[in-house]
């Protein structure tokens, strides 16, 4: 149990049986801690969390470092951008974000939308104008962000259907898997996100196919897929340590990565046959800088920047909280968004891009023992190391090799078994999810999403607008009340009782008029009608405007017009209103058994 009361200028916690006062300073000392999470844990570290945070770090570096790489190749990028945006964003997000275990930095759907955006800019070509753009857009998406999480709005993560995110990212992950065919089949397709573009164009080069990036690109997805699904067994059955067979099972990319740049530099098939690379990465760290303000650009950035901020802060705060739960530890989705909001503002000034919480990344890092962000702070650490000293050694690196790590990493995303089960227990939901689906394949990403958006909310005022109404009577021997077609009861020619199980508003309040007053005229000798009221939470104004024309209608057609199990904040608003003293107390009652007792209904 927990709850707050303020007294004077102390605040008092209950925790379950404990009691904790926050006076004076210390109301001062738990709001700064509310927005900086890092001294929540900092202070109390202990040496036994340590290893747990160094081995995670390594793991999760090993691992982020050509996943960066290649998600800004994803996001038409240069690869560097997604190296820089791995290392202050993750020590700005150990400061001010809530969760222990969230891994952040580049992934594959921001990476999507950020290319999505950056294609539809007119004279913006140039790999400076670009970057330059793209640092521009993390900046805003941070500032966004913050500005959101400060005006504790966190609660939108809510808003947006399950089903519509789940066909968002479904569409999206294929997107991205069918764009990275031109690295994997080494010839040239024009940008586009549609896959039926892409496939056709893919089709119509196949006579170009370069071999040898084919051959590279396959055999990384064979490497890459045998590390993640079969590894762990074989090593196992050899009896090597658990762990140490976990942390070499992700470290499938960084494999692959070496094993194709040695190939390529040793036989120079970038040369000999065309074999397309990474090529010069810049060494060192960069420069903190804010990009160049550009209004204008600003102003056509604004739209995407709002949906990548929302995007990356479901996307991350839906992995938050499944790890969090697993630790009884807490997110706050507010404090999150500040958070983000950080983690992007450090891209921006750092030469990266917009940035959230990846799932396998952050899945990564708790399995591999992390307990707090000084886990983050070793993997910006370790990334900065490689940004430092060794991005040459990435020079002769294949981006078909980049490609395939993104194909294989994306299609967790792919979401099948969610609409074999919104089928089976929504058609509406499995709509919702289908629509959003096929609408960001044929309409992109920006467009489908807010496709997807406004059919789930159509589909659920639909649904309102057709609330379930049951005819309900008395289970014999009790004082229940039941739908007579679900159960054996006993109901009154004179007197009829109806549940209503939907709050009346303005979508369905009409509805359910027309639906009382074809109640009563189909049953002529009905006297009273007794609404059980305890499903409906909230009534308002155009609900009560009917209320009050369905009383009139009725007392026109002999019958009274009763109110049973009315909850307290729907009571409220009828006696503002006035509604509940023109029916009286007698014929407003405490529950639907006090009301057919009251007219001499059978027991």
């Amino acid at each position: 149990m927990y709850f707050s009361y303020k007294s004077y200028n102390c605040i008092v916690k209950i925790v379950g049986e404990t009691e904790i006062s926050t006076c004076g300073g210390g109301l001062l000392k738990s709001y700064i801690r509310d927005y900086l999470p890092i001294l929540n844990w900092l202070p109390s570290y202990s040496k036994t969390q340590l290893s747990g945070d160094i081995n995670a770090g390594m793991v999760t570096a090993i691992m982020l470092v050509p996943q960066s790489m290649a998600y800004a190749l994803l996001a038409g990028l240069p690869p560097e951008m997604g190296l820089y945006a791995s290392i202050i964003p993750l020590m700005l997000y150990a400061v001010f974000g809530s969760s222990r275990v969230l891994a952040v930095g580049p992934v594959a759907l921001v990476s999507l939308m950020v290319a999505s955006t950056l294609n539809g800019l007119d004279g913006v070509q140039e790999t400076a104008q670009l970057m330059n753009a793209a640092e521009l857009l993390a900046l805003m998406v941070g500032v966004i962000s913050i500005v959101m999480g400060l005006l504790r709005i966190g609660f939108i993560a809510s808003l947006v259907s399950h089903h519509v995110i789940s066909g968002f990212t479904s569409a999206a992950a294929l997107i991205i898997f069918f764009s990275q065919l031109k690295h994997l089949l080494g010839v040239g397709i024009p940008r586009t996100h549609n896959i039926f573009a892409i496939l056709g164009r893919a089709y119509e080069k196949l006579p170009a196919l370069n071999l040898a990036s084919f051959a590279i690109g396959v055999g990384s997805v064979v490497i890459l897929l045998f590390f993640k699904n079969h590894l762990e067994k074989l090593l196992s059955r050899i009896g090597l340590n658990r762990s140490l067979g976990e942390t070499m099972t992700k470290a499938g990319a960084l494999v692959v990565v070496v094993l194709s740049s040695l190939v390529v530099y040793g036989l120079g098939l970038d040369v000999s046959h065309g074999v397309k690379i990474v090529g010069v990465i810049p060494q060192g760290l960069p420069d903190l800088m804010f990009p160049d303000l550009d209004l204008a650009l600003m102003e056509t950035l604004l739209p995407s920047a709002f949906l990548i901020s929302f995007i990356g802060f479901i996307e991350s705060v839906s992995v938050a909280k499944v790890l969090a739960s697993r630790r009884r530890q807490k997110i706050t989705p507010n404090q999150e968004l500040v958070g983000l909001g950080a983690a992007n503002i450090g891209a921006a000034i750092s030469g990266g891009y917009p940035v959230t919480g990846g799932f396998s990344r952050s899945s990564v890092n708790f399995q591999a023992g992390a307990n707090t962000p000084l886990a983050a702070l070793i993997t910006a650490f370790l990334v900065a190391m490689t940004v430092a000293f060794l991005t040459p050694l990435f020079h002769s690196l294949p981006k078909a090799v980049l490609a395939s790590i993104i194909m294989v990493a994306i299609l967790t995303l792919v979401d099948i078994k969610g609409v074999k089960r919104a089928w089976n227990y929504s058609r509406e939901d499995a709509f919702s999810l289908i629509s959003t689906f096929v609408a960001v394949l044929a309409a992109g990403v920006e467009i489908g999403l807010a496709i997807g958006v406004v059919i789930a909310i159509l589909l659920h005022l639909w649904r309102i607008s057709r609330p379930h109404v049951a005819i309900i009577g008395r289970v014999q021997g009790t004082e229940h009340f039941r739908n007579f077609q679900r159960h054996e009861v006993m109901r009154s020619e004179e007197v009829a009782a109806a549940r209503i199980d939907e709050s009346l508003m303005f979508a369905n309040a009409a509805w359910f008029e027309d639906w009382a007053l074809g109640l009563v005229a189909d049953n002529p000798k009905i006297q009273h009608l007794v609404l059980n009221c305890a499903a409906i939470n909230y009534i308002d104004g155009s609900a009560l405007e009917v209320f009050e024309r369905l009383e009139d209608e009725l007392v026109n057609a002999g019958v009274t017009l009763h109110l049973a199990d009315v909850k307290g904040p729907v009571m409220d608003r009828l006696k503002k209103a006035g509604f509940a003293d023109h029916l009286g107390v007698e014929r407003i009652h405490l529950s639907t058994h006090d009301a057919m007792t009251c007219l001499g209904c059978p027991m």
